[in-house]
């Protein structure tokens, strides 16, 4: 049996306006937009497929990596400084400063206008398997 992914989903207090977000800081590309009232969508962001949809209610604590589930996006970069500088650019705010990231190299943590946990992610040639380039 095989399996790969098709899609992460992520419920939005409001998904037009965290679509926009994804399209102008990421070049997010819309795939698929229902037309209706609730939206949904679906981006395909660094190669990922990512549906937004309306959810129902909203935790305060959905940034605290330590809340248990799936708890954040990890976008792979060749620099994290460059992709900082880019990302800065386009309004978005780094509240800590560059980590060590598990498995070698450095993380650098984000937060989308809905409090949902990104990061970059640099691994360098002396990252340990399976994260070295």
């Amino acid at each position: 049996m095989k399996f790969a992914v098709e899609h992460l989903g992520l419920a939005a207090r409001d998904p037009a306006r965290l679509k926009d977000w994804y399209v102008a800081t990421f070049d997010a590309e819309v795939v698929f937009d229902n037309g209706r009232v609730p939206p949904a969508f679906f981006i395909r962001v660094a190669g990922i497929l990512i549906e937004i949809y309306e959810g129902d209610f909203a935790l305060k604590e959905t940034g605290d990596n330590a809340l248990q589930g799936w708890r954040h996006l990890a976008l792979k970069v060749d620099s994290i400084e460059a992709a900082k500088t880019h990302l800065e650019g386009k309004g978005v705010i780094f509240s800590e400063g560059t980590k060590p990231a598990g498995g070698g190299g450095s993380v650098l943590f984000f937060r989308d206008p809905e409090s949902n946990l990104l990061h970059l992610v640099e691994r360098t040639e002396d990252s340990a398997s399976p994260f070295a380039r």
